[in-house]
């Protein structure tokens, strides 16, 4: 079992690489987690990428709903699989292996932290408004009108 502090670490590095996949952070991202998982051997390093190749594909769609499954099923998928690399290094080799993954990600993530899939809004600081009877909305899923409210229904009694 692997410590709490690396499970996080490994989670967070799934969630990153998978909404990293399309973006400008992609490329640089991709070939160090690849190096990282290859650990020196280039055969293994090569088969790494043509996977997050495969993750870059299937997180990338029209269909919103879809998009989000195939989503949270990769971050799942490479949280396994960094946490399977790391359960199987002994101790030395797990710290370093660990702070390694941490500079990667440090160097190739955003900053930030702010990462938003197709149709979302990611920033960093926001201020929308709304003037004269309008809608403002960084992002608005479905319909969204204007009009008078409809009046209230009168008392009986």
């Amino acid at each position: 079992m692997l410590d709490p502090v690396l499970a996080t670490l490994a989670a967070s590095a799934g969630t990153a690489l998978v909404g990293a996949a399309g973006t400008d952070a992609w490329a640089g991202l991709r070939q160090a987690v690849a190096r990282w998982f290859g650990r020196g051997d280039a055969q293994r390093e090569q088969v790494e990428l043509d996977r997050l190749d495969q993750t870059a594909c299937s997180v990338q769609g029209s269909d919103r709903a879809e998009v989000e499954r195939a989503c949270s099923r990769q971050e799942g998928v490479w949280q396994t699989r960094i946490e399977s690399l790391l359960e199987s290094l002994d101790g030395a080799q797990r710290a370093q292996a660990a702070e390694q993954l941490r500079s990667l990600l440090a160097q190739h993530v955003p900053q930030s932290g702010v990462v938003a899939g197709p149709g979302g809004l990611a920033a960093n600081t926001v201020d929308i408004r709304a003037d004269r009877g309008s809608i403002a909305g960084g992002v608005i899923h479905g319909g969204a009108q204007i009009g008078s409210p409809p009046l209230p229904d009168s008392p009986q009694g």
